[in-house]
């Protein structure tokens, strides 16, 4: 197997205890479009496979059937010809005549875009229930890989198959955006020298997501970069979006009016609130969009400390989104030094501040390790305050089993973080919003999580118990 995979360390694992199972297993692969599931399994196995086949987007039976013979015609060893099958079930019978006619101790099967193949009035899931449950399972030596970018799809019709595939998988693999340490070790294979405030803020442009991260070139600066990727005419993550949006869902257009209504509302929005902002039908479509965009990782749903079920709150987190809203969705940034000329301007701190928060939120075990309580139990959650006018925010805290209550504040800037009077002020009405409201009998402990520290003055010593920096996140 590869080792010259960046991270991945628990799934390249998972995958050599796979093949050395002593029975059948059947593996499902899925992930945010883009995130490497495709070169993560094809390096671990370094393309050793019995079979491999990958969906054709947007294309009907006929043409999944033509793919199929195409792929079984390049594997197959004996003198036998395959002609074209005309059913899922024929071409899954041709596989087992494929893979029964092969030596190989444990014999490797990989259906890529899985969704794809799964065209209208296909019966494919019928068929590949049927190769699985009559044939693959009453052996010991095959490997089924099956991967899909459609999380929705993977979930709901294949691993919580409620008919003949019903707890047949007997492996399942999300692949999630690479954390921000395994990003640095990335760029540094690459000879990518930047430092860590380049590091982060070209994370909080296009995420842990490989395939982007791969079109970025030695030689040139993280602003550099951003300006060639994002506002150059041809630039990769400058036609990326209608293309992402539309190859995971097929209605896409009540997709992208959610997560357009969310980039707008940094602390995200009620079910209610989505519906009334979007324009998106009410009843099973909403919960369908929503959900599929939650399974994909483009948003995620909470419910804020000391809130209810009803209370439930949608936000995006998928940083490109976010970035493609805030800075192309309207064409009029052009300028080729767009990103040097808005470094510390409003419009920048707005969206840093938020990007920031997010990078908080998928790296909260080195954030509990930064501040040495991964050891204890604890619960991750926001909090707002019921008070209209004189209310608070809160974006982060750690509720502890140890009867502590962390308070984290997270602020992005260019240079060291100064606690004035009026930011001071507003810190201690966080705190006694949440005491008052809350009736917590916890202690409260303030953090204060920035990219380059706090500065050292009487309001950081009166209200901090914790002072840390993005460095946390590259442990």
């Amino acid at each position: 197997m590869s080792t010259t995979i960046i991270g991945r360390v628990k799934e390249i694992e998972q995958f050599g205890s796979l093949h050395k199972s002593k029975q059948s297993e059947f593996v499902a692969v899925y992930g945010r479009r883009r995130v490497g599931k495709t070169f993560l399994i094809r390096e671990t196995f370094t393309n050793n496979f019995n079979f491999q086949l990958t969906g054709l987007a947007q294309a009907n039976l006929s043409q999944q059937l033509l793919n199929f013979h195409t792929a079984i015609v390049r594997y197959q060893t004996t003198n036998k010809e395959f002609p074209i099958p005309q059913t899922w079930f024929e071409a899954f019978q041709q596989l087992i005549f494929l893979l029964e006619k092969s030596k190989h101790k444990k014999k490797l099967v990989f259906l890529d875009e899985l969704p794809w193949l799964d065209t209208p009035r296909s019966n494919f899931i019928q068929a590949l229930e049927h190769f699985w449950n009559s044939w693959a399972s009453t052996r010991k030596d095959i490997l089924l890989i099956v991967c899909g970018s459609a999380a929705s799809w993977m979930l709901n019709v294949l691993i919580n198959n409620k008919g003949g595939l019903h707890n047949r998988v007997t492996c399942k693999m999300k692949i999630l955006p690479f954390t921000l340490a395994e990003t640095a070790l990335y760029y540094q294979s690459k000879g990518i020298k930047w430092n860590r405030y380049q590091l982060l803020e070209n994370y909080m442009v296009m995420g842990g997501i490989p395939f982007y991260m791969n079109a970025v070139k030695k030689g040139k600066s993280a602003a550099q970069t951003i300006n060639d990727l994002c506002f150059s005419e041809d630039g990769l993550l400058n036609t990326e979006f209608d293309n992402l949006y539309a190859s995971l869902f097929r209605q896409s257009a009540n997709h992208i009016s959610v997560v357009e209504a969310l980039s707008k509302k940094a602390k995200g929005l009620s079910r209610d609130e989505i519906i009334a902002a979007s324009k998106i039908p009410n009843g099973g479509g909403a919960s369908k969009v929503l959900s599929e965009l939650e399974l994909s990782g483009f948003i995620r749903r909470y419910i804020p400390y000391g809130k209810q079920s009803k209370d439930t709150l949608y936000q995006l987190v998928d940083f490109y989104t976010l970035f493609y809203f805030k800075f192309l969705r309207s064409k009029k940034y052009a300028d080729a030094s767009l990103w040097l000329n808005l470094q510390d301007t409003p419009v920048h701190r707005s969206w840093a501040g938020y990007a920031f928060e997010m990078v908080a939120l998928q790296h909260i075990l080195p954030i509990k390790i930064a501040l040495g309580i991964h050891g204890v139990q604890s619960n991750v959650a926001t909090w707002r305050s019921r008070n209209v006018v004189k209310g608070a925010q809160i974006d982060l805290l750690i509720d502890r089993r140890d009867q502590v209550i962390t308070i984290c504040e997270m602020k992005f800037s260019i240079n060291e973080f100064t606690i004035d009077k009026s930011y001071a002020t507003n810190l201690r009405n966080k705190i006694g919003c949440f005491k008052s409201e809350t009736k917590t009998k916890s202690a409260i402990h303030l953090c204060l999580l920035t990219t380059y520290g706090v500065k050292d003055n009487a309001y950081a010593n009166e209200l901090l118990q914790n002072n840390i920096t993005m460095d946390c996140f590259f442990v």
